[in-house]
């Protein structure tokens, strides 16, 4: 049995996900499909937001497994690494939902 997927490369879609990527995730992936310059990454999906809320606030195996492989993807292409001193990973971590609610949640 295939396991839910929770976390998307940008280029995995498009914005026609909204539902399930938020609008800020599903612009991204829309801007990397149709060729504009974005920096990689990924969007952890609205469905990963229900079942943490569903399972007491906890981030489930399935979901922090998604996650931890898809940083250390990241850190393949970019060639750095998150924590790393010398040679960090940047990242930009930004809240979103399906619909727009600007100033509503802390990032």
């Amino acid at each position: 049995m295939d396991k839910k997927k929770y976390v998307y490369l940008f280029s995995e879609g498009n914005a026609q996900m909204r539902n399930l990527l938020g609008g800020k995730g599903a612009n991204l992936a829309e801007m990397t499909v149709i060729g504009l310059p974005v920096p990689k990454g990924f969007t952890i999906s609205t469905e990963a937001c229900i079942s943490y809320y569903e399972d007491g606030e906890v981030i489930n195996d399935d979901i922090l497994t998604q996650i931890e492989d898809h940083l250390k993807n990241l850190e393949a292409l970019t060639k750095k690494k998150l924590g790393d001193a010398k040679n960090p990973l940047l990242v930009s971590v930004r809240s979103g939902a399906r619909v727009s609610m600007p100033g509503m949640m802390d990032t």
